[in-house]
């Protein structure tokens, strides 16, 4: 079997409801260089039932199971490690590709040459109703416009393997394990270059990390800790954080689905 060019890599823990249709989103890209690397996160319900079933069909499709549950960090990890790609995405398993995602976002990295990427969002919400705003992606990020707002969502980012093996995602608990390897990457790299297509659906869930905001400031206040900001710097970089996240949720909920 040739080698695959990009790896995606997704978590999953109790997702029997809606893997099927994010790993479909995969299996119906355009561009066929890929593998889609699994990792249950030691699932109680149907996850693993249905992933070996899509596995069987599609054998770029690759199960994997951890030894106990972990977290999501320590299952994206394991995923980058059994990558057998030079670039790596990442997809949760209640989000989707648009069926040209990978096609779009290769081209457009070897583009600009770059060695992490990002695209614009679109929303639905938990029954997969469309929400109409699009959250863009400016076109480039450096480190310091990512500090003021993390508009890389991980679902959306590609980057080179090598990049997230040296920043790997923190396990630490209550933190923004994703931010903080962004944070890192961009810093050793220079930019995050952001294509301007919502070629990620992400799916808004009341029982998200995300969605509980004062869990979310603590997230982001830890992220900023584990970079190194001092206790102020990191509450003020948090505060306005915040600030975004909370004018973006209502941008979102106004647009109606």
């Amino acid at each position: 079997m040739d080698k695959a060019k990009v790896s995606v890599v997704m978590p999953a823990y109790n997702a029997e409801r809606t893997i099927e249709e994010s790993i479909r989103s995969v299996s119906a890209q355009t561009y066929t260089e890929w593998e889609l690397i699994v990792i249950d996160d030691c699932s109680t319900d149907g996850t693993d039932a249905t992933v070996m079933r899509l596995s069987g069909a599609d054998p770029r499709v690759k199960y994997y199971r951890n030894g106990q549950n972990s977290g999501v960090a320590y299952s994206r990890n394991k995923g980058v490690n059994l990558a057998n790609s030079e670039y790596i995405a990442f997809l949760d398993s209640d989000d989707k590709f648009s069926s040209n995602k990978l096609e779009r976002q290769m081209a457009f990295m070897k583009i600009h040459n770059a060695q992490i990427s990002y695209t614009a969002s679109a929303f639905i919400d938990s029954e997969g109703n469309p929400f109409r705003y699009i959250l863009p992606a400016v076109g480039w990020l450096t480190y310091y416009k990512l500090l003021k707002r993390n508009l890389m969502s991980c679902s959306s980012v590609m980057v080179k393997r090598d990049l997230i093996v040296k920043y790997p995602f923190t396990n630490r608990k209550n933190t923004h394990e994703d931010f903080v390897s962004w944070l890192y990457i961009v810093k050793e790299v220079g930019i995050a270059y952001g294509l301007d297509e919502p070629l990620l659906t992400y799916r808004l869930s009341a029982n998200s990390k995300s969605a509980n905001r004062l869990a979310s400031a603590l997230m982001n206040y830890n992220a900023y800790r584990e970079v190194g900001y001092s206790f102020v710097i990191s509450a003020a970089f948090t505060l306005r954080y915040a600030l975004h996240s909370i004018q973006k949720r209502r941008k979102i909920y106004a647009s109606g689905n």
